[in-house]
């Protein structure tokens, strides 16, 4: 009990310092705004080259007080600004970096912030230390108002007349209790600031959803160029590579026809044989696209047949009333593959479950295996691969695999279903 009284206390302690902390990028702001309105007042010159430099300085300091507020409140503000574009040189280079502040909608909250940070935010930083200060000149009553009085002055405490030794300690105890009010509304106090930090700094829904979509369609365009890539690589090193064989030995065994059918013979049978191998590279082409299983009989069945290939024991349950939209059960089908073929490459998992769910307008998909676990996003498990390629669809993906196991792997895609389809569950060894 006396540890959690001294904690609180001490807590309380550092959140009245963190508020004159607050307080003192409250006169920052001050600063910032005056020299802000200078250099709007003098906008041809030099405000031309103020104003740029003043909305960047402002800018730091709100970047600033959104750390702070992650740092000490646990409130997380992300940063609104749109990106930079390229800015030339001269005379140019200053109007487009005009243009590409001012037309920031982050800019204008920016400046809203700086007007009321003074007022509003730091009154509220500031208020524990302030308490805490009045109940501290309380506590000290009894020491200090004799002098106060034997120099002329009229002593008061709040509502108390200090004026002999009862009143000063009656002073103090008020003072100790103004004391804990202080150290108790310290944390709640910097807690409603780093709030109202947010309010003003954060990005608004709109902003975090462009966001959004921006950076999904960036991955979903450097997907593609990347599948592309890999088509392009397979068909020239595999398909093209055999055709063209089969096409000059066709050639040379043309020219045998007349004089040596024996040999001839030999060759047209050599090139049989690679217009197999060739229509079988076709083949894992095509089901590297798009599974023909896939586009037949849905990703049940689809993850089912990669299940069955697996070298582990793998279980797949699936509830889907409907089929998937192609694009989506494309997605989620090359995402379980992806995730199986983790499993047996990177986990050393002897089984794995796989379980396909559609609730409420969103496909959910856990895949968990008994392995050694450990397994992080971005440590070259492609899980990172996977995340970008759900992301175009705004889907999910999230990671359970603590030191040891197991491993699950959680999937959502928001999508709706067509067709009726009935329940399918299934084991493979």
């Amino acid at each position: 009990m006396r540890n959690q009284i001294a904690e609180r206390g001490r807590r309380g302690l550092v959140a009245a310092g963190r508020g004159l902390v607050l307080f003192g990028l409250s006169l920052q702001a001050v600063l910032l705004t005056v020299l802000l309105t200078v250099a709007v007042g003098t906008v041809l010159f030099p405000g031309v080259f103020l104003v740029p430099a003043t909305v960047m300085a402002i800018r730091k300091l709100a970047d600033h007080s959104r750390r702070l507020a992650d740092t000490w409140s646990g409130v997380e503000i992300p940063v609104p600004y749109r990106p930079r574009p390229p800015i030339a040189a001269g005379a140019k280079g200053w109007w487009q970096r005009w243009a590409w502040l001012l037309t920031d909608p982050a800019t204008w909250r920016d400046l809203l912030w700086l007007l009321l940070a003074p007022i509003v935010g730091a009154s509220v930083a500031v208020l524990p230390a302030a308490v805490l200060a009045f109940g501290l000149f309380g506590l000290a009553q009894p020491i200090v108002w004799r002098p106060i009085v034997d120099a002329g002055g009229n002593n008061w405490y709040a509502m108390i007349h200090v004026t002999g030794p009862v009143t000063a300690w009656s002073a103090a105890a008020l003072g100790a209790a103004i004391v804990l009010l202080g150290l108790a509304i310290g944390p709640r106090s910097l807690l409603t600031h780093a709030r109202f930090t947010r309010w003003l700094l954060a990005p608004t829904a709109l902003a975090l959803r462009v966001r959004r979509l921006t950076e999904t369609r960036t991955d979903a365009l450097e997907s593609q160029a990347a599948e592309l890539r890999r088509i392009e690589r397979d068909l020239h090193d595999g398909a093209q590579a055999r055709l063209v064989a089969m096409g000059m030995t066709l050639s040379a065994a043309e020219q045998l026809l007349d004089h040596d059918l024996q040999t001839a013979r030999a060759l047209v049978g050599e090139a049989r044989t690679a217009s197999t191998k060739a229509l079988n590279e076709l083949r894992d082409l095509v089901r590297g696209i798009h599974p023909p299983v896939l586009a037949d009989r849905g990703l049940p069945d689809a993850v089912r047949a990669v299940a069955l290939d697996s070298s582990q024991k793998v279980a797949v349950s699936a509830e889907l009333p409907g089929r998937l939209a192609p694009a989506v059960e494309s997605a989620a089908y090359f995402a379980i593959s992806e995730v199986l073929a983790n499993a047996a490459k990177h986990s050393g998992a002897e089984r794995v479950s796989i379980d396909i769910r559609h609730r409420d307008g969103m496909l959910r998909v856990t895949v968990a295996d008994n392995g050694r676990g450990g397994a992080e996003i971005g440590r070259g498990t492609g899980l990172r691969g996977i995340q970008r390629r759900l992301a175009a669809f705004d889907g999910t993906l999230t990671l359970n695999s603590p030191p040891g196991g197991p491993t699950t792997v959680t999937m959502e895609l928001p999508c709706e279903l067509s067709s009726p389809k009935t329940t399918l569950s299934c084991a493979t060894d």
